[in-house]
């Protein structure tokens, strides 16, 4: 085989491999991008430049004195290309000047930003919802502040003293402080536990 075949050769060989190690960076990269999009807090171990990276991080609205709503987490890293934020261990707090907070909890939670303010939070993993004695569970739920409503699109289990729901999606007033289920509703009551509480389903 003469010198001009062999370096033939060696460039097929080479542009091979080339192609091998890019298929596989390719497959790689978007087993990463994929890991990130279903656990989004995995960020916080690999931070960009770009992005600012916040230890006990917290956040309000406060409208005349009073204090609207309040979110907070263990860490967080804001994203300002994507204008949004991460939270790693999310608590969003809804206040009521005459009744007692709503208390949200997840693992891991996203706060949108507008142009002046933030338009939705998004909690999702093991979420729970405290208020008045009773406990709300889903998987995600998503607080839209021009509407000033929280809403669920998956399945949604609540309970209390004396109550038992059910349902798949569900809408959180928090102005008229009442609960709706949407659908594939199933109800367990016991009055004589209910009885005397204020309970608003509506």
């Amino acid at each position: 085989m003469n010198r001009s075949a062999r370096y033939v050769i060696l460039a097929v060989i080479c542009v091979s491999l080339g192609g091998v190690v890019y298929k596989v960076a390719e497959t790689l990269w978007l087993q990463k991008m994929l890991e990130f999009k279903q656990n989004p807090t995995r960020l916080m171990e690999i931070v960009p430049e770009a992005a600012l990276q916040l230890k006990d991080f917290r956040r309000s609205k406060v409208e005349g004195g009073q204090k609207i709503w309040e979110v907070t987490g263990d860490e967080a890293i804001y994203v300002k290309e994507n204008k949004e934020a991460i939270i790693k261990t999310p608590r969003l707090t809804f206040y009521h000047e005459s009744g007692e907070p709503i208390e949200v909890r997840g693992e891991q939670g996203r706060l949108y930003f507008g142009d002046r303010d933030i338009e939705k939070i998004q909690l999702q993993g093991n979420v729970e919802v405290y208020y008045q004695g009773f406990v709300l569970k889903t998987d995600e739920i998503i607080y839209v502040q021009k509407q000033d409503q929280v809403v669920s699109h998956g399945k949604v289990a609540m309970k209390g003293d004396g109550l038992e729901l059910e349902g798949v999606g569900a809408e959180i007033s928090l102005k008229g402080e009442t609960i709706r289920l949407h659908d594939r509703v199933k109800t367990r009551i016991e009055p004589d536990l209910l009885k005397g509480r204020k309970v608003r389903t509506g």
